[in-house]
Formats: C-alpha cells, structure tokens, sequence
C-alpha cells in the first residue's frame, strides 16, 4: 500500500473511533458536570438560550422556598411578600464577576432608598454553589462586600431548592473548569413574588433597576385610600433621575408646574363662566 494510502486509512479508522466513543464521553460529562435549572447537560452554556429562558420568566410567581440566613436561621421567602423583592443569585467562590456585580448592586440600591426610603424594598443574595455556599460562606461573603445595608439577607439554601428557585427566575449556571457560566441577571419581584423585570450587567446603568423599583413601589395598591393613592402618584410622577449626578431626587419644580397649570385652568373656567353669565344677563335684559 503506498504512503498516501495508508494516510488515508488512519484517518478513516481514527474518525471510527471517534465516532464510536464520543456517546461515552458526552455520556460521562452529563453525569460529573453540576448544573442549574433546566439545562441542557450535554451541551456548553448557551447564551442565545439562556437568555430566552430568563426573559420567559416575566409573570412568573416564584415559588415559597426556605433558606437559612447567615446567622444559621430558617427564612422563608414569603417573609419578603409584600414589598418589591430584588433577587442575585451568585457563587462565592467567584473572585471577580459576583462581588463586582455585589458591589454595584449595593451602590444603586442605596440610591434607590435615598429617594424611595429605606424600607420601600428588600434584597436577597443567594448562593447557588450549594456544596460551598454555606450560611457561613455566605456571611463570610457578605462581610467582604462590606454591605451591611438594612433588608439585605445573604441565603444559603440546598441544592433542590437552588434549581427551583433559578427554574422559577429563569437563572442558567453551568459549571466550567474556572467556576460556573451563567447571564449576569438580578430579577425583580413585586410585593406578590412575581418577576417583573430581569436586569443584566456588571455595571448597568442606575435608571435600569431604579425606575422599575420606583413604579413598583409608588403603584396603586388595592387597600390605599384615595389621598394614599393620590400622594403615591405625585411621588412616582415627580421622582426624576438626575444624570449628573446619577442619583434620583424629588423635583419640586414639576409639583408647583402642575399646581400652576391648575390654578390657570380654574382662573381660565372662571373667565368663560364669567362671560357666559355676562351674555346671559345682556340676553335676558334685552327681553
């Protein structure tokens, strides 16, 4: 057989084998490989779909799941009902993508409370990673972050309710050899546990989180009274983001805009009923 013949046997029988061990190999790394809620074991992190997943869990209501918080002490999540609800889930073995993206949702929220107040909403960060995030590994976290921010709880769960509560949000993590693959997603939640918006990024811009939060928070409620209702209204229309500052602020100047343009329309009524009784009387005394 010449020297290009037996080339080209090789690398038919190499292709043979290939093909003939390739359904172990992918038979294998479904059964080592972690991974989160509904993903596909036998194929790498897709984002396309990932991010599919996370938008289709807009009008979900999440389920009422038990975590332990960092003092070691059952916590339900219906103990978060009734105020909007920000979720992050991360992994504390992560050394750059969680604390970062930690460290930045902390910087908006304390935004977010300056102007909506200090108990408008609640934060929950819960670790996925549930072989490694303890309730110790979480307050270890917690403390490295140097949060410290009034309803905040840093959860630890285990690995059941880890995959349901992401199923739930719409959260994919597969584990790589450097930690895990997942979308950078902070969910929001209204007062009745149901996702509203999914927010994406590191770094994202303050309005993104903030003026979802803010319509949550100042909206209609059913057992508001009238003046309630009316207040929250003005609070929501007024509430405006300032750029330059990037922080929010109550601008008094659009309240005084809309009392001005009521006294104006009552003034301009009072003018057009004036002359209507004027004719009025100029018809009648003709008469």
């Amino acid at each position: 057989m010449s020297a290009r013949g037996r080339r080209l046997l090789t690398t038919v029988l190499t292709a043979m084998l290939l093909l003939a061990v390739q359904p172990a190999l992918r038979a294998q790394h479904a059964a080592s490989a972690p991974h989160g809620a509904d993903s596909d074991h036998n194929a790498a992190f897709d984002r396309d779909t990932a991010l599919a997943i996370s938008q289709a869990a807009i009008g979900r209501k999440v389920g009422n799941y038990s975590f332990y918080d960092t003092a070691g002490r059952q916590r339900a999540l219906a103990e978060y009902t009734g105020k909007p609800l920000i979720v992050s889930l991360i992994y504390t073995s992560c050394y750059h993508i969680c604390p970062t993206t930690t460290q930045h949702i902390a910087a908006v929220v304390r935004k977010a409370r300056k102007v909506l107040g200090e108990d408008s909403f609640r934060v929950i960060t819960v670790g996925f990673d549930t072989a490694h995030d303890t309730a110790d590994a979480m307050r270890e976290f917690e403390r490295e972050q140097q949060i410290g921010e009034s309803n905040w709880d840093f959860l630890a769960t285990d690995a059941a309710t880890a995959e349901k509560l992401a199923a739930d949000l719409g959260f994919q993590y597969v584990a790589t050899g450097a930690g895990f693959d997942h979308l950078l997603q902070t969910s929001l939640l209204d007062g009745e546990g149901v996702v509203r918006r999914q927010i994406y990024g590191m770094d994202f811009d303050t309005p993104v989180m903030v003026d979802p939060l803010k319509r949550l928070v100042f909206g209609e409620k059913l057992k508001e009274s009238f003046f309630e209702r009316m207040g929250n209204k003005f609070r929501l229309f007024c509430t405006v983001y300032d750029p330059a500052s990037d922080s929010y602020r109550f601008n008094y100047s659009i309240l005084a805009g809309l009392a001005m343009g009521v006294v104006l329309g009552v003034f301009f009524i009072y003018l057009l009923l004036r002359e209507w009784l004027y004719s009025r009387r100029a018809r009648i005394s003709k008469v």
